[in-house]
């Protein structure tokens, strides 16, 4: 259903949707902490790149398969990827900043991190569901009629 250009879920749906999201990102979560461990712990890289490459390989894949499988979007990739871009072009100045400041504090690499993670989680998903796919979700493989 759709009222005014954007897409109306059940609250069923909305959940499987939410669902979707969180497991997804996970996973991505395990990529970002797994590429983040090999910089930091093997490497010996700061935490700055170290999680700045993580976050990049994670954002690839989580594009990908939230794009396919929970927003099951029909979305011309190019404008998907740039909104997104502007999104991240905010977050991780940001983040690396903050994430950076807290472990010349003295937190954990790895709490900072986590903590990250979840800021990422919730605001990625508002910009993915509100913005980026707010008109095209559910188009996936749905034939075009004239």
């Amino acid at each position: 259903m759709e009222t005014k250009g954007t897409a109306v879920l059940s609250t069923q749906e909305n959940l499987v949707q939410i669902g979707k999201f969180v497991l997804f990102s996970i996973s991505a979560g395990i990529i970002q902490v797994v590429v983040f461990t090999v910089l930091e712990e093997i490497l010996h890289l700061p935490y700055w790149p170290s999680y700045l490459s993580a976050l990049i390989a994670s954002v690839l894949y989580n594009f990908t398969v939230n794009r396919r499988f929970t927003f099951k979007s029909a979305n011309n990739i190019p404008k998907a990827m740039l909104q997104l871009g502007i999104y991240y072009a905010l977050f991780t100045p940001l983040s690396t900043w903050w994430g950076d400041a807290l472990v010349h504090q003295g937190f954990s690499d790895y709490l900072v991190l986590g903590g990250t993670m979840v800021v990422n989680l919730v605001t990625e998903y508002c910009v993915n569901r509100f913005i980026m796919y707010r008109t095209s979700m559910n188009t996936r493989g749905q034939k075009k009629t004239h």
